[in-house]
């Protein structure tokens, strides 16, 4: 289950020391694009007793064409959970063996592929582990060296003033009227730092696969991972007198609720999540994750390539709607522009081998989709953090993510090198990795949006990459001090692997 882009690979959490696994993701009628689900099959239909799986099957968004493919998915054993016409992806389950493979050869099926491997619901022997919340001793501390209007725990954020956030807040906080959507482990809304700021309208569960709205879908369950809800104080923590502040303290944050309860990103939800935020008005999404089981999925592979294609139409919607797709680039410390890559954990919710992939053609979802903006994570002196995967013209932009502290020492009074933030509960505790740079650029990306209210998705973009603080590769970059070069940067100070078009910048945010 490596897909949350916290410092572990599954990483849900990573506690006050750094773990070097990975770690960190329509009718046109209706207000939802999710159709109703149509009847379970055909009379005639064949019974099937394998194992049940979930699919996605690709069409043309056109009417005629997905009811006709809907017949034929009841004719061929497949139950339709739900369908988004508007993007011509239709949910399905099926215990056909051979669903997929049937179904692609229908009329209209522009592909179609299994989206897991594990029988539904699918099954961790994970330990998805906890961060360490931080004690009475260490709250007192901070509090005392918090300056008049700083929140308590403000002083350990050392990541703030790396992207110029404190000085950001001097001048706003953002705008109530700007909503940004963390689509992941789901989101504690009664925390004391998301409270006052949390968006229910614009919040949901969407692990089936089509959209949940109970009241409270959209929190994690006990003993699930605490992710979502660390990110969403990272991006909108409110300055309130309590805990930590948020690069946004000012605008709404909602809670999009994909992965399942052993931990799963699966395609159908991640769907979901993308064309709720769509339908609902979300100004930037939040998405520091892969979309499980497969790392990175390749083109060649009729399953597979299902599954961009489905994410794609999604995110694409989304930004045809005004939303901003932001996502964590990994943890894995991969060159994403190199000519192969080994990933060595694919299925993860199968039996995983070895694999030699091209990046070219094999792709990391969302995290290299069209459109979406790439993050790299930095480390408290500014440098690409030791696990962060990087990339000339696949990273778009940098921010404060963590990193050892042995390898990256903030200055007093903050104590560590990982980035502090809200676990659900009430309490607070230290994370990292690219799962905790992306949301510090989603932060940018909504001071933007306040300040520049009727900005397009590309026009926020646009400013993101323009006002980010050019960096210039670190040559040797040896990270660890042992005199061995740990990573190459190629490209220029205005855009390289590392950094992209440089580290993002909340100042000029609300300056320019």
């Amino acid at each position: 289950m490596a897909h949350l882009r916290s410092r572990r690979r599954f990483a849900p959490a990573v506690p006050l020391v750094l773990s070097l696994t990975a770690s960190l993701g329509f009718l046109p009628t209706t207000a939802s694009a999710a159709a109703p689900a149509a009847p379970a099959s055909d009379a005639s239909a064949r019974v099937y007793d394998g194992p049940e799986l979930s699919y996605v099957v690709n069409t043309s968004a056109d009417r005629r064409t997905i009811e006709s493919v809907r017949r034929a998915i009841g004719r061929n054993g497949g139950t339709v959970v739900t369908s988004y016409d508007r993007i011509g992806v239709i949910v399905v389950h099926s215990a056909n063996p051979d669903f997929a493979k049937v179904i692609r050869r229908v009329h209209g099926v522009d592909s179609a592929g299994a989206t897991r491997n594990a029988p539904l619901p699918a099954q961790s022997t994970t330990d998805l582990g906890t961060p360490k919340a931080l004690s009475a001793a260490q709250l007192a501390d901070a509090k005392k060296s918090a300056a008049q209007g700083e929140d308590p725990l403000e002083p350990l954020q050392w990541d703030l003033p790396a992207i110029k956030a404190d000085k950001a807040h001097e001048k706003t906080l953002g705008s109530r009227k700007v909503t940004v959507a963390v689509i992941d482990t789901g989101v504690d809304d009664t925390h004391p730092d998301i409270a006052p700021n949390f968006d229910r309208s614009a919040s949901v569960n969407c692990v089936s696969g089509k959209p949940d709205t109970a009241d409270g879908a959209w929190r994690p369950n006990a003993g699930e991972s605490p992710h979502g809800t660390h990110v969403a104080g990272e991006i909108a923590g409110a300055k309130n007198g309590v805990g930590i502040t948020g690069v946004a303290p000012g605008v709404k944050v909602a809670g999009i609720k994909v992965a399942n309860p052993d931990g799963y990103f699966y395609t159908e939800s991640v769907v979901c999540g993308f064309v709720w935020a769509a339908e609902h008005h979300v100004d930037v999404t939040n998405n520091s994750y892969y979309t499980d089981p497969w790392y990175f999925n390749c083109a060649n592979d009729p399953d597979q390539k299902a599954l961009v294609t489905a994410v794609e139409r999604a995110s694409r919607y989304a930004e045809r709607k005004g939303t901003v797709n932001v996502a964590a680039a990994g943890n894995e410390s991969y060159d994403l522009a190199a000519d192969s890559i080994t990933d060595p954990v694919s299925p993860n919710d199968g039996t995983p081998s070895d694999r030699t992939i091209d990046p070219r053609k094999c792709f990391d979802i969302p995290t290299q989709l069209p459109g979406v903006v790439t993050v790299a994570s930095t480390g408290a002196k500014g440098l690409k953090s030791s696990f962060s995967n990087y990339g000339l013209g696949v990273i778009d932009i940098a921010a404060p993510g963590g990193d050892s502290t042995a390898y990256q020492t903030p200055a007093p009074p903050a104590v560590s090198g990982l980035i502090l933030g809200p676990l659900p509960g009430g309490t607070w505790g230290y994370m990292a990795g690219t799962s905790m740079a992306t949301p510090h650029v989603v932060g940018v990306a909504a001071l933007i949006k306040s300040t520049h209210p009727h900005a397009t998705a590309a026009q926020v973009k646009a400013l993101l990459y323009a006002e980010a603080t050019p960096t210039a590769c670190d040559d040797p970059y040896d990270i660890n001090g042992d005199g061995k070069v740990d990573a190459v940067c190629q490209g220029t100070k205005n855009r390289n692997g590392f950094y992209g078009r440089g580290i993002a910048d909340a100042l000029k945010a609300v300056t320019r």
